[in-house]
Order: structure tokens, then sequence, then C-alpha cells
């Protein structure tokens, strides 16, 4: 926990030459590529869970074949899925470039390359992590944070470089954290393999990449949202406001990198575990306290990372961190129900998605209309609003009626 804990600062701390290199323009296009990133995470993060779950039950030697004969499989056909995604991004390059204000290309392509480099990492990170290797998931996740931040550090606060720099920075710190991933996991997929039935493997990858896909668009869709309906000059404000907010997401998802696969184990072997309390208690106590600090000093971590352009953000500082909190409790009961394969809950979790992303959509025209200020705490209401109503969902599903008659 505290390995990853130190790569998601590494990642939060690539801000402080990122924004002092780039012009505002520049840097609120990095931030809008960030989020892109997230996005296309979504069906790399169910690979991770499931690769992690099915990792953690391979407790026989055949299941443990059949774990390498999937991996080898998966790498290939999401590497197919990534080259589909690349030739339809060719075609669209430039309506992509002007709704995201890219005034160089190379930084969309750097960042369709650092797709791939999305989907192959959480496989590998997915057996480590179901294997309980927390060791190296951390030196992965401090590499990945180290190397980005690094690079960064050189390229734009050194050479120059604009968001293009900024995301090659990013590309190389995937790149590292994949090449040691892939080392420390080795043994697992080369092994001999042996066939295993994929309509069930599907059945499980389908329902744990629709659970998470819910929590991980409602992370980053705004920011998106917001950088292609503002002038360029003042989007960085509201991301660097969100950066805040979304750094509880970063600093808490080592407690669910270590309560997801502990559940599938007790799971598997019927047992009973407090690891939810432990997890769920431990991110209630430190994102009410960084949303409580947020409050009082809500300029405070804009001073630390920020220069001084910033920090007329800090009225947005209080709203993001409140409403930034419920979603990242509901993505702890998220990771136990989808560990629990609890999967009735995920076409509700969809629904709370498409709906803040309906809404983001329908009020397009009246952010655009109101006053920057009040536009941009409009944008992150909305955040809050179905951060409450997805964390309600969840918590219906793990204490609910519905949860009593789920299998544990």
């Amino acid at each position: 926990m505290a390995a990853t804990t130190v790569g998601g600062l590494f990642m939060w701390l690539v801000h402080v030459p990122a924004q002092a290199g780039l012009p505002p323009a520049e840097y609120g296009v990095f931030l809008a590529l960030l989020q892109l990133l997230n996005l296309m995470l979504i069906p790399a993060i169910g690979l991770q869970m499931v690769f992690a779950q099915q990792a953690a039950a391979a407790i026989r030697e055949e299941l443990s074949r059949q774990l390498a004969h999937t991996v080898r499989r998966v790498l290939l056909g999401v590497s197919l899925i990534w080259l589909c995604m690349a030739v339809i991004v060719l075609g669209f390059r430039h309506e992509l470039a002007a709704m995201l204000k890219i005034a160089n290309p190379a930084a969309l392509w750097i960042t369709v390359g650092i797709g791939l480099a999305t989907v192959w990492l959480p496989v590998m990170q997915g057996l480590l992590q179901g294997r309980q290797d927390f060791f190296w998931l951390g030196w992965s996740q401090i590499l990945n944070g180290c190397g980005r931040f690094v690079s960064v550090l050189l390229i734009v606060g050194v050479l120059g470089g604009w968001a293009a720099g900024a995301m090659l920075g990013a590309l190389i710190g995937f790149v590292v954290a994949l090449v040691v991933s892939a080392w420390q996991t080795r043994a697992v997929w080369l092994a001999p393999g042996a066939r295993l039935r994929w309509d069930g493997w599907v059945a499980r990858v389908a329902p744990l990449s629709l659970g998470l896909s819910a929590s991980q668009f409602m992370l980053g869709a705004d920011q998106l949202l917001v950088q292609s309906i503002f002038d360029k000059d003042v989007t960085g404000l509201y991301g660097a406001a969100g950066m805040i907010g979304r750094g509880l997401v970063v600093f808490t998802a080592p407690l669910m990198a270590v309560m997801f696969p502990k559940i599938v184990a007790s799971a598997a072997r019927a047992e009973r575990t407090n690891v939810l309390a432990q997890a769920l208690g431990a991110t209630a106590l430190v994102g009410g306290l960084a949303a409580l600090t947020c409050t009082i000093v809500p300029e405070l971590p804009l001073r630390i990372v920020y220069k001084p352009y910033y920090w007329a953000s800090a009225p947005l500082v209080p709203w993001f961190g409140w409403c930034m909190l419920p979603l990242t409790m509901a993505n702890v009961l998220i990771s136990n129900l989808l560990a629990r394969e609890r999967f009735a809950a995920v076409p509700w979790l969809v629904l709370v998605a498409a709906g803040y992303g309906a809404a983001l959509m329908g009020q397009a025209g009246a952010f655009q209309a109101a006053e920057q200020l009040v536009a941009f705490k409009m944008v992150v209401r909305t955040i809050g609003v179905f951060s409450l109503l997805l964390l309600g969902v969840a918590a219906w599903f793990t204490w609910g009626k519905r949860a009593e008659a789920a299998p544990s």
C-alpha cells in the first residue's frame, strides 16, 4: 500500500513541472488527454480485476495452465482491438484535435501509443495482484509514476516540450512499469497452457469491465467536456482544482488493490473477512480529512503544486473534495461486489454512469451561458449528485436485501 501510494504521489507531482513549463492552454490539453487515457483504461481495468481474480483462484495445476493460456490469448486480442481503435483515430484525427484543441498532432498519436500499454499493463499487474505479490505490484506503480515524473521534468521543464512532450513522459512511465511487471510474472504467462471455456471467461470479464467503467467514466468525463466547450485558456483552471479532488481517488487506490484479491481468496475458501470494513473505514477517514482540509484551506494544495495563475481556482477545491469523496467510497464497495461476483449491481451502476453522461451533455448549453466560476461549480455539483447516487446503489447491493440473496 505504501509503495502504490508513492507511485500515485509521483503521478500527482507530474503536474508541478507540467503546469510550470506549459502555457495554460497546453496544460489544459495535457489534462484532457490524461482523462482520455482514464477512459481508455475502462476495458483494461476490467482485465486487471479478472486476472487478479483468476490468479488468486489458481490454486491447482490445471487452473494455472488455463491462466497462462488465457493471458497469451487476451494480450493478442486486446492488441488487435487497439489496432482497430488506432485506425478509427486516424480517420477522425482532425475532428478529435479540434474538439480537444490540440495544436500539435503528435500529442494525439502519443496518446494512442499509450493506449497499447494501458491494455497490456493491467493484465500483468492483475497477475501480480492476484498472486498477492504486492512488493512488485508496488514497484510497478512506483516506476510508472516516477518514470512519468522524471520524464516530464526533463522533457517539459528542461527541454521546453509542450503537451506532446508531457504525454511522451507518460508513455515512458507506462513502458517501464510494463517491462518490470511482465518480467516478474513471466513464470505465469510463459508456462504451458491449457484451454478453457471462453464463454465462461467472457461472462466474468464483461461484468467486471462494465462495473468498473461506471466510476472510471465519472472520474474523467467532466474534464473532456470542459475542454471541448470552454475557451482553451481557462480549462487549465478547472483542471487544476480537479486534480486536487481526483487525488483522493489516486491515494485511496492502494486500499482497493490490496482488498480485491484478499476478498476473492476468502470467497474461494468460504472464509469470513473484515477487509471491506477496514478499507471502507480507512477510505472514509482519509477522504474526509482531505476534503475537510480542502474546505478550511482551499488554496494550500494549489500553492504547493501550482504557480499563482492557478490559485484563482481555489473556490472549486472544496467542491471537488466533497463531491469526489462519495465516488471514492463507492469504488471500495464496487470492488467488493465484483470480487464476490455479485454482478446484479452492474446494470444499475452503468445506468448511473449513463445518466451522468447524459446530464453533462444536456447541461452543456447552460454551462456555456453561465459565468465561468458558476459554470464550473455546476459541473462539479453534477459530479457530486451522481457520485452520491453511485454510492447509494453500491451500498444497497452490498448490504440491502438483494445482497442477502447473492452468493458470497
